[in-house]
């Protein structure tokens, strides 16, 4: 029980059904469509059709998706993969020709084709209740009439305003400045895009007007896209990863995605007496650090589009190699090498959960990569491009090198947690490369500490990135002193790390509990 004398929030409970998102606006949106007869996928779509007028920055239409889902009566989770491929005529050597060692963090050749909208218009298709007129009617809504920028949203759009460029700036900037806290963002030309989705589908954005704007503003940037690249984009439907952790079941998305890197750092840490840990003591952290960094390397020499390289999962988290990794760990002293990596680090996404009142449950992580994505726009409607290219690997003979027609490697990770006959749990962690680590955090504070959903997201993050160990402000100087004599390289960021939406479903009581976090501007909302 926390204290309630102390700023903070409590878990919400309900029984028909609830949603979590990073913005009050959108939960609501979720709501309301429950309310009116809709189920998880119905809700899931319309909030995240809302969030990239909400939190720009964080997300957009031109963006990637990929949801797990567990409908209505059935105990199987499905995987859906909605991100882009690279254009057909992008080479890596094209790029190395212009002296490229790695891939440009927002250049144009970081724009793959976006898969979002394919998404979308696939779960409506095989799950959805209402009309998909239904489902984008609140976005268009706010998309004419404006969202009120909030605080966090407006933390952000400071933060990385300098990123956008050309057309962008006329359509994400307020006079050539970022938007404050209580301006108004309105978005018009996103507006058009949505009424032509809600009448045709993925037809309405992969076709005709608004696909015409896309690859005309692309062209005209330097870039190969093509309307035959465009045209032949399509989610798929995967199977997920599972996990046995202890008396737990972890679900997450197969690669191109990067979830069996938590699953890796968890069974690294289950190794070492976790349980009997501060929680919030200098040797968590430390360990959690230590296992990230041999994980995080290991995803970065293998994971990539399964399409063109089969990924060995049950030799990245065999027991053998395990092993291996646990013994290069030193409780007392952090390693030197740091994360072995050539791909761009990124921060914003927005997450989203929902469970209705017959159990169907989502699981979405929607993304554009960077803050404002490529930085780049459509010329007409201001859609942002996003720049998940950026994640593609230029070494020769790489798993992930970048090629034609390849999707790249993705850090946008949706999970389940499981307790058999006790509970099942719809969760993410948003943060860039921080995901991985955030949910084997979050399932830590869980399974290892008995923390309830909302603590679990509340508590203080730590994660080592760009050769230093990055510490919130949770964490006290004597911890960062300790963590400092065992070798780390301190870091305290001007941004907290990363956000999370979680909702539990008690199978004992039938009733739902949710969390959001307080890094963000959003909430749970049950009825």
């Amino acid at each position: 029980m926390r204290n309630y004398q102390l700023p903070g929030r409590s878990t919400i409970h309900s029984q028909q059904g609830m949603v979590a998102t990073s913005h009050p606006l959108a939960s609501n949106v979720g709501i309301g469509i429950l309310k009116k007869g809709g189920n998880a996928v119905d809700a899931a779509i319309a909030m995240a059709l809302v969030l990239p007028l909400c939190e720009p920055q964080s997300t957009g239409f031109f963006g990637d998706v990929f949801a797990l889902i567990k409908p209505s009566g059935s105990k199987s989770i499905i995987g859906l993969n909605g991100s882009g491929k690279s254009p057909e005529n992008l080479t890596s050597s094209s790029i190395r020709s212009k002296g490229h060692v790695c891939m440009p963090n927002a250049d144009v050749c970081t724009i793959t084709l976006p898969g979002a909208i394919a998404a979308f218009d696939s779960l409506h298709k095989k799950f959805g209740k209402l009309d998909l007129g239904d489902l984008c009617e609140p976005a268009i809504f706010y998309a004419e009439n404006g969202v009120v920028v909030s605080p966090r949203v407006a933390f952000d759009w400071s933060y990385s305003a300098n990123a956008l460029k050309g057309a962008a700036r006329g359509f994400y900037l307020n006079r050539d400045k970022p938007f404050k806290v209580g301006e108004v963002f309105f978005a018009p030309g996103q507006a058009k895009m949505l009424s032509e989705f809600s009448k045709k589908g993925a037809a309405g954005f992969y076709e005709g007007e608004i696909a015409n704007d896309l690859i005309v503003s692309l062209q005209n940037l330097g870039g190969t896209h093509s309307f035959e690249d465009l045209e032949n984009v399509q989610a798929e439907y995967v199977n997920p990863i599972t996990a046995q952790l202890g008396d737990y079941e972890l679900v997450e998305m197969p690669p191109n995605g990067q979830g069996v890197t938590a699953i890796l750092i968890r069974k690294i840490l289950e190794r070492f007496d976790l349980k009997n840990l501060n929680p919030i003591g200098a040797e968590r952290v430390h360990l959690e650090a230590e296992a990230a960094k041999i994980a995080y390397s290991a995803r970065n020499k293998l994971i990539a589009d399964p399409n063109f390289y089969k990924f060995p999962i049950e030799e990245f988290i065999s027991e053998e190699i395990i092993s291996n990794h646990v013994a290069k760990i030193n409780p007392n002293k952090a390693r030197d090498q740091e994360i072995e990596t050539r791909e761009n680090p990124h921060t914003d996404t927005v997450y989203l959960t929902v469970i209705d009142e017959n159990r169907c449950m989502v699981s979405l992580i929607f993304s554009i990569f960077n803050s404002f994505g490529s930085g780049y726009s459509s010329e007409k409607f201001g859609l942002l491009f996003h720049n998940r290219g950026a994640g593609f690997s230029l070494e020769k003979g790489h798993p992930n090198e970048l090629a034609g027609g390849k999707r790249p490697l993705h850090t946008i990770i949706p999970g389940f947690l499981k307790k058999k006959n006790e509970f099942t749990m719809p969760f993410g962690v948003m943060g860039g490369q921080y995901q991985a680590n955030g949910h084997a955090r979050l399932i830590s504070n869980i399974i290892d500490h008995g923390m309830d959903i909302q603590k679990a997201i509340d508590f203080p993050r730590s994660f080592p990135e760009a050769g230093h160990l990055k510490l919130e402000d949770g964490y006290s100087s004597s911890i960062a002193a300790e963590l400092k004599n065992k070798g780390h390289n301190i870091l305290r960021p001007d941004n907290p790390i990363g956000g999370a939406q979680a909702i539990i479903f008690d199978h004992v009581t039938g009733t739902l509990k949710g969390g959001s976090d307080p890094r963000k501007d959003g909430c749970a909302l049950g009825y």
